[in-house]
């Protein structure tokens, strides 16, 4: 027998429309069109503005022939092209692929690749990876150049310059949010435990909600922040806040390098109240010169993710005048989707204690529906004790549509109807998790995944190295380092030195290991090397 409820209640034009984000530029251009919305350098673009920017932009790309499902590339900075297309490419339904710049040539061929970008926007500053990385490709795209005039020189590539492909647009493009919010709107890519990246699907859904999310995380971030762009937008989409700045009417400050000096300049001159970063950035910060230091007079909030920061560190950024919010999430969770929320009764606390309190991952983002710490195999959860170990799961709304063109792994991920993150942890009576470790031999640096994998297969390469194997060494301004352990060929005779530039030569230079150990590697009997031994040397050294 039917219910009642189910009569003449259909979804419809007036009752329901798909979560996107492009929703929040169309609000805020609306409502708040004279505020500051991006500022770099000389140039300054109100929300008006930038809303005719992105118009333009999506009318250009729908002109190429760009639509519904097609992949359009960036290879940029923190500037404002490269969150224009943020809106402009899903605009037209397009999937934006922020390209990590970081990245070397091959690995950037092989995401154009793999992601079948069919037009790529590249700021000059990074022409001679880009120029490689299109040879390498095998087949020719559209390339438009970004000519921003606080780049330091470069070779234009393209077939003409951005501010000339926004003027081929219409001002007026028409444009209608997806019939289907779990539509792709962007492309990330994860290194994941290979060396070979996986293409981490986002769909709009997602975004909207992982945008939204942010805003609630961070204290509701309200009174129109000034966010600092020291997190690359290349990174899960800036951990959505493209769009979660668009939602608050936000005014985005860009940061073309994120340095010592430029984040004191900024935070004075434009009183900035919002920015996210790795805990690098808390060490430039901190560590600043006297030279590098301007004086502000505010509080300014700090979001910061990967390694849990230090005790001391907070302290030295509280005293700075920093209020720093842990979080922490993957590239499959839309950037942050735990966040360490803060109890009122802490604030009784002896400052080290609130550090402890403060270094832990916490508990479910408002918009994710669950979090737990379970066995890896049985997804039993473990005891609320602190001390039993077992793998971070998490699922709801915040996690990716899956891996591109990787049935095996996305079901994987997904076995038992959870995200397994690989990551390893305990939990707290309280709910709150706190990572000790990683089931996957991941390094995290600055922020920045480095997989061991990827950087043992440059270090086999070398003709004198007979095992390799990488660890992450603990690093003060880092968080973490690889460093490498390695066997020789009978007879061979080769530097610490020789061997990095190898790598340097091989692969994205921030890959490479800042540590090389020669000797013997400690293995099983059947053969496999015991990482374990090797990260507590790694430790002591």
């Amino acid at each position: 027998m039917s219910s009642s409820f189910d009569t003449h209640l259909d979804r419809n034009s007036a009752n329901h429309a798909s979560l996107s984000p492009l929703s929040f530029l169309k609000r805020t251009a609306s409502v708040y069109p004279d505020r500051p919305a991006v500022i770099h350098g000389q140039r300054q673009y109100t929300w008006r503005e930038v809303s005719e920017r992105c118009h333009r932009l999506a009318s250009a790309l729908s002109k190429r022939g760009v639509g519904k499902g097609d992949t359009v590339a960036v290879m940029a900075p923190n500037i404002p092209e490269i969150f224009e297309a943020h809106f402009a490419v899903p605009m037209v339904g397009g999937v934006l692929n922020a390209l990590n710049y970081r990245l070397d040539a091959a690995s950037i061929a092989f995401i154009l690749d793999h992601g079948e970008a069919k037009l790529l926007i590249t700021d000059k500053e990074f022409s001679p990876t880009v120029k490689s990385a299109l040879e390498q490709l095998g087949r020719k795209i559209p390339v438009i150049d970004i000519d921003d005039p606080e780049a330091p020189g470069g070779e234009l590539l393209g077939e003409m310059d951005y501010e000339a492909f926004l003027a081929s647009g219409d001002i007026d493009f028409r444009w209608s949010l997806p019939e289907d919010e779990w539509q792709a709107i962007s492309l990330n890519y994860t290194s994941g435990t290979t060396g070979n990246p996986k293409g981490v699907v986002y769909s709009h859904r997602g975004a909207y909600l992982n945008a939204v999310g942010n805003t609630l995380a961070w204290g509701g971030m309200s009174g129109h922040p000034v966010y600092l762009w020291t997190l690359p937008m290349f990174h899960c989409n800036g951990w959505c806040f493209p769009w979660t700045i668009t939602a608050v009417a936000g005014t985005n400050i860009c940061l073309r390098r994120t340095e010592s000096k430029t984040i004191y300049q900024a935070i004075a001159e434009h009183r900035v109240t919002h920015l996210c970063g790795a805990p690098v950035v808390m060490q430039m910060i901190t560590n600043a010169t006297p030279d590098d230091r301007v004086p502000f007079d505010h509080e300014v909030n700090m979001l910061t993710a990967a390694a849990p920061p230090p005790a001391s560190v907070l302290a030295d950024m509280a005293r700075e005048g920093f209020k720093v919010t842990h979080v922490y999430g993957l590239t499959e969770s839309y950037g942050p989707a735990v966040v360490c929320a803060w109890q009122e009764p802490w604030d009784d606390l002896p400052p080290d204690e609130q550090a402890q309190k403060k270094a832990r991952q916490g508990v479910p983002y408002h918009l994710q529906e669950d979090l737990m710490v379970a066995d890896a195999k049985s997804l039993q959860p473990v005891p609320k004790d602190g001390a039993t170990m077992g793998e971070v799961f998490m699922r709801g709304n915040i996690v990716m549509r899956g891996y591109l063109k990787n049935s095996k792994a996305s079901d994987e991920a997904f076995e038992g109807g959870w995200f397994h993150t690989g990551d390893l942890g305990v939990w707290h009576a309280d709910g709150y998790i706190e990572l000790k470790d990683r089931s996957k031999d991941i390094i995290i640096s600055g922020g920045e995944n480095i997989s061991s994998i990827e950087v043992e297969d440059v270090l086999y390469a070398h003709p004198s190295v007979a095992a390799a194997a990488v660890v992450a060494k603990p690093d003060e301004k880092w968080g973490e380092t690889p460093c490498a352990f390695i066997e020789l060929k009978p007879g061979a005779n080769v530097s610490e030195a020789q061997i990095i530039e190898h790598c340097r030569e091989n692969m994205a230079h921030y890959k490479a290991p800042k540590a090389v150990v020669f000797g013997d590697l400690p293995k099983t009997s059947t053969g496999k090397i015991q990482k374990y031994i090797l990260r507590d040397q790694a430790k002591q050294s």
